[in-house]
C-alpha cells in the first residue's frame, strides 16, 4: 500500500478499513495518434472508435465509511443524500423543469457557487423495455475509464452555451460538475467507479476527439497507472447522488479531473436489478 493510500485510509477512524471489490476496468492502450470517436455513423470502412482498450484488474473500495470526509476540492467527489421531486426520470420535460432546478440548488449549496448552469442530462439503462422507452435509443453504462472534459473543452463549453457572457465568465474560476443518481435502487448492477484525483498524473490523461457532424469535442481517455485509487458507493438508492468534478479552471492543487467508469461488481447479488441511472452536467461559477 502506498503512503498516499495509507493517508487516505487513515481518515477512517480507528482500525476500520474500507470494504472492497476486485473488479476490471477498461483503460486505453496508448498510441502515437490522437484517438477519436464518431458520434454518428462514420463513412464506410472507417471504425467508429479508433482507440483500443485493455482490461486491468483493479481494487475498488467502498467510499461509504469515509463519505462525510470526502471533498470536491481534495478527492474530487462526494456522496450526498438528496431526494428529488421528480416522479418520472424518463420524462424530458419533468427532468428539465424540476430536476435541473433541484440540481442547481444542490450544487450552489455544496460548492458555494454564485451561479450554476445545468446544461444537459443523460439517462442510461441496461434494458430496452423500461418505463415505456423501448422505442427510444438506449444508452448503456460506459465501462471505459474517461473524463468528460479537458483543458480545451471545459472552457469551450462555456463559449458554446453562454456565448454572450463567455469572455467575462472565463475570467472567473469555474468547474464542470456531474451529478449522478440511480433511477432505481439499491443499485448493484454496473455501479459507477470514481478515481481519487490526487492519484491521477497529467500523463495519464489522453486527449481524444469526439467527432460530430457539425463540431469536434474533446474528452480524456485514461491510460493505466497502478497508483490510481478507485472508489464507489455500494447499493446506492434513488435518494442519493454522486457529485464529481470533470473540470476545474484552477491549477492550484485542487482536484480538476476525476476519471470514472461503470464496472461489474463481483459482490453484487445474482438477482440485481438492471441499472437505470441519470446524470446531469453543470457549469459552476464561483
Amino acid at each position: 500500500m502506498s503512503v498516499a493510500e495509507e493517508v487516505l485510509l487513515d481518515r477512517v477512524s480507528g482500525a476500520e478499513r474500507l470494504p472492497q471489490a476486485n473488479a476490471v476496468l477498461k483503460y486505453i492502450v496508448p498510441t502515437d495518434d490522437k484517438p477519436h470517436s464518431y458520434m454518428y455513423d462514420p463513412p464506410p470502412g472507417i471504425p467508429k472508435i479508433s482507440a483500443t482498450y485493455e482490461d486491468r484488474g483493479t481494487i475498488i473500495r467502498s467510499l461509504r465509511p469515509i463519505a462525510p470526509r470526502l471533498s470536491l476540492d481534495v478527492e474530487g467527489f462526494r456522496l450526498v443524500s438528496h431526494r428529488s421531486a421528480v416522479r418520472d426520470f424518463y420524462s424530458e420535460d419533468e427532468v428539465r423543469d424540476t430536476h435541473y432546478v433541484e440540481v442547481a440548488s444542490l450544487l450552489a449549496e455544496e460548492t458555494g457557487a454564485t451561479r450554476v448552469h445545468v446544461f444537459d442530462h443523460t439517462v442510461r439503462r441496461r434494458l430496452d423495455d423500461v418505463g415505456g422507452n423501448s422505442g427510444r435509443p438506449r444508452r448503456e453504462p460506459v465501462p471505459r475509464v474517461h473524463v468528460d472534459y479537458t483543458l480545451k473543452s471545459g472552457p469551450q463549453r462555456v463559449r458554446d452555451l453562454l456565448a454572450d457572457e463567455a469572455s467575462s465568465l472565463l475570467q472567473r474560476r469555474f468547474s464542470v460538475i456531474n451529478v449522478w443518481r440511480p433511477i432505481r435502487g439499491p443499485l448493484e448492477d454496473a455501479p459507477l467507479a470514481l478515481c481519487d484525483a490526487r492519484s491521477v498524473a497529467t500523463e495519464d490523461l489522453v486527449a481524444s476527439d469526439l467527432l460530430y457532424k457539425d463540431r469536434t469535442g474533446e474528452t480524456y481517455n485514461v491510460r493505466y497507472n497502478p497508483a490510481h485509487r478507485w472508489f464507489y458507493a455500494p447499493r446506492m438508492t434513488r435518494d442519493e447522488v454522486l457529485l464529481f468534478r470533470c473540470y476545474d479552471s484552477m491549477s492550484d492543487g485542487r482536484a480538476r479531473f476525476v476519471p470514472h467508469a461503470a464496472f461489474e461488481d463481483p459482490t453484487a447479488s445474482k438477482t440485481a436489478i438492471p441499472r437505470e441511472s441519470i446524470e446531469l452536467r453543470a457549469l459552476v461559477f464561483y
